[in-house]
């Protein structure tokens, strides 16, 4: 029995010799002997629609299959029905606000919701005017970019008290924010990597046999040490900026990159802006609950002049935040199977990191040193200009100049 490459590689190789009819013809034929789930089979390795196997298979089911004549027409290339969404205007759009309103390419809906059974897209398109069958929108969903995904272990909490709850006022805020033109930033701290000639992930393009020859063991440089990428991504302009810290990441490693953030970039974009919004994860060196984490923020509203405002994400959904799938997702792409040999490489790697849809990036060594452990007494928390949301005030509050 011939396996699915065979088969795909016979197909393919027969197709562009053939006209409309018997290229149907012979799909058809490859579909009746491969036996149940044959259609199926064939449609996914030649690309083409059931609809049309099917109609070779009423076609061979027949007594007499009509004979080609000095009158029949076999369709010129590019003939036949024009694709639905050129047929139907804006039903792309209407798709993708369907299967997925807080669309990933989409500054203005910053969190991902909900997923939907093509039957129920289906019927929801229906209800916006728009007639395509189910088998047609899988199509179009995989030309979005979309593909099924399994569950992925993230959540390593229970349940939260006033998790959707949150992410409806994250949401809210970030909306509002964009509205009124003013900066909203996703911030976080990606895994510390190992600096020096160590294996990383992924596989790229080499001459045969010659793959990049790395350590066998990971065990840390104690001169190179390791790579701390503390980013901050820019939801409205597709921007990030990401700091390469050498030491330790801590709250005031953290703001400093904001602040970089702030002058190499967020300034120029916004130079009016009364405020910032920064949405955070609830823990790590810009957690909710850390002291130095506000005290530093405080500095940094007094410096620029600028309310902050903070929105952090619920324990156990660190995943939401942007800067994980619109950011630190490209870097990780950009930087498979490249050792990271030098600081320098990772700063250049980082910087290099683009996308289709427009992503900018810029990226700077940090090598001050940043003393873990610091402590911020009462006293120094009375004087922080803080107010918090009445809302969740542990996760959503205000720290003005």
């Amino acid at each position: 029995m011939e396996t699915d490459a065979a088969l795909k590689k016979k197909v393919i190789s027969f197709l562009p010799y053939l006209d409309e009819r018997t290229s149907r013809l012979y799909l058809a034929s490859e579909a009746i002997s491969l036996g149940r789930g044959g259609k199926q089979k064939i449609s996914k390795l030649a690309g083409v629609s059931r609809v049309r196997i099917d109609k070779g298979i009423e076609e061979l089911a027949m007594e007499a299959v009509p004979q080609l004549t000095g009158n029949h027409k076999i369709r010129k290339e590019g003939g036949g029905r024009k694709p639905v969404e050129d047929i139907q205007e804006g039903l792309m759009e209407a798709l993708e606000t369907i299967v997925n309103p807080y669309t990933r390419g989409d500054p203005m809906h910053p969190l991902l919701w909900t997923s939907k059974s093509l039957r129920k897209i289906e019927a929801a398109l229906k209800n916006k005017g728009f007639i395509v069958s189910y088998v047609t929108i899988a199509d179009l969903l995989k030309s979005l970019g979309y593909s099924l995904q399994a569950n992925r272990k993230t959540d390593e909490g229970g349940s939260v008290a006033d998790r959707d709850a949150q992410f409806e006022h994250i949401n809210s805020a970030v909306l509002s924010f964009i509205g009124h033109g003013e900066p909203v930033i996703s911030v976080d701290c990606k895994k510390k990597e190992l600096i020096g000639n160590y294996k990383n992930t992924g596989q790229e393009w080499e001459l045969k046999n010659d793959a990049p020859q790395v350590k066998v063991y990971d065990f840390i440089d104690p001169e190179l040490g390791k790579a701390i990428p503390y980013g901050v991504y820019d939801m409205k302009q597709n921007q990030g900026w990401v700091s390469v810290g050498i030491s330790s990441d801590t709250a005031e490693f953290a703001v400093n990159t904001i602040r970089t953030w702030w002058g190499q970039m967020g300034k120029e974009q916004y130079p009016g802006a009364s405020k910032l919004l920064i949405t955070a994860d609830g823990g790590g060196s810009n957690s909710s609950r850390s002291r130095l984490w506000k005290k530093e923020l405080q500095t940094f509203a007094t410096e620029t002049g600028i309310e902050i405002h903070v929105c952090h994400f619920p324990p156990g959904t660190s995943k939401w935040n942007k800067i994980e799938h619109r950011l630190f997702a490209y870097i990780s792409k950009n930087w498979r199977a490249k050792p990271l040999i030098s600081l320098e490489v990772v700063v250049n790697l980082i910087s290099n990191t683009t996308t289709e849809k427009g992503l900018k990036v810029n990226a700077k060594a940090d090598v001050k040193q940043y003393e873990k452990g610091k402590k911020v007494t009462n006293e120094e928390m009375d004087k922080i200009n803080l107010a918090k949301d009445s809302f969740r005030g542990d996760w959503n509050y205000l720290i003005k100049p």
